[in-house]
């Protein structure tokens, strides 16, 4: 058989405040014609659906509708399990009903035991977990860490392997010796929440969420990570986005990338370049932006003027920092909070408060001063 093997799309997601629905919805819509294009059997879903426990209204209708096209729609059976960022409660909501359409979702430990066989295949959908739940499930006070947790799982399952059957893990957890992207959380400490991948190594495949990069564990034959669907951080800009294909018969995969309907880049450039023709015509200016800026002095309003420019702007960094124009003077002790907020406004900004400004400053001041009195 055939399957696609995907992940991470935190589904809600926002980007600086920029709604990303409309772009999830875009690379899931290209998602669904690499699977008709390269004949797919079954989609593995390794976790992370949501980008949040509690999703937004919306974020719901769009997953919900994204479920419903893959499964009730284009029969594609599927195999999901939930991640860090999902309510395992939420999502498995309807989940004694979905097996009658060849949905399995997985949220809870005991589930991962019953192996879904499809096509020759046996899939163990073993979700997000944390060592207590291991350590509770078998009854072990000496479970403290997943490192250690993930062994009597793995024991467990392969006694429940059929001979003459390939043998796939999908989950959600970081490896041994998988390297962070920015946008993930860090569940890892020490190294004591990071699997070792040799417990990994009676599986044929092992199809995993949770790091975005899908380059993230290098030169593992059986082992591999999907990457999320989009750039989530701009620390990603370089990194390609896209889901892998599984034959089982050869046990070959083959990443297909995929193109975001607004890409994800770093600008590095004075605020100069940025702001001259000959220069901001050749970028996409339509992309999300992360903004590394080499000037040094003190520029006005500097996100308001480039936001004109670049609509998407999501960060603005700067790459040697500030330094004004004269240095800092002292600040006389006998000054009142107004008259050193005006200088110090007017030093580092190298303009006057505006009279909204100083209006709003006074009235903070009071309330602070009203509050210190109470």
């Amino acid at each position: 058989m055939r399957f696609l093997h995907t992940a991470d799309w935190h589904i809600g997601k926002k980007l600086n405040d920029f709604d990303l629905l409309a772009d999830q919805q875009a690379v899931f819509d290209q998602l669904v014609a690499v699977a008709k294009a390269q004949k797919v059997d079954a989609i593995v879903i390794a976790g992370d659906l949501y980008d949040r426990a509690l999703p937004s209204e919306a974020a719901v209708a769009v997953l919900d509708q994204m479920l419903v096209k893959l499964n009730r729609e284009l029969h594609y059976p599927l195999l999901v399990i939930s991640g860090n960022h999902d309510s395992a409660v939420r999502l498995r909501t309807g989940r004694s009903w979905f097996s009658a359409t060849q949905m399995y979702v997985n949220t809870q430990l005991a589930e991962a035991f019953t192996p879904i066989e499809l096509d020759g295949v046996q899939f163990f959908l073993l979700p997000y977990f944390e060592p207590f739940a291991v350590r509770d499930y078998f009854h072990d006070q000496t479970i403290t860490n997943v490192a250690q947790a993930i062994r009597p799982i793995v024991t467990k399952m392969k006694t429940l392997f059929k001979p003459n059957m390939r043998h796939i893990l999908v989950s959600h957890f970081f490896a041994a010796g998988s390297d962070h992207s920015a946008s993930e959380t860090k569940v890892n400490v020490g190294g004591l929440d990071a699997v070792p991948i040799d417990d990994l190594a009676a599986f044929d495949y092992v199809a995993l969420g949770h790091l975005h990069n899908h380059n993230a564990l290098h030169g593992e034959p059986k082992i591999q990570y999907s990457g999320a669907l989009l750039k989530y951080a701009v620390g990603e800009a370089n990194q390609e986005k896209g889901v892998y294909i599984v034959d089982t018969e050869t046990m070959q995969r083959e990443f297909v990338p995929l193109k975001p309907q607004h890409d994800l880049l770093e600008l590095k450039a004075s605020y100069a370049d940025l702001t001259d023709p000959a220069y901001y015509q050749k970028q996409d200016r339509d992309a999300y932006i992360g903004v590394d800026l080499t000037d040094t002095q003190v520029i006005p309003n500097v996100m308001a003027q480039l936001r004109q420019i670049y609509p998407r702007i999501i960060s603005l960094r700067r790459e040697n920092g500030v330094q004004a124009v004269k240095p800092l003077q002292q600040r006389q002790r006998d000054l009142d909070p107004v008259s050193l907020l005006k200088a110090f406004y007017e030093e580092l900004m190298q303009t006057d408060l505006t009279a909204d400004q100083l209006k709003w400053a006074k009235a903070g001041l009071a309330a602070a001063e009203s509050e210190q009195k109470q």
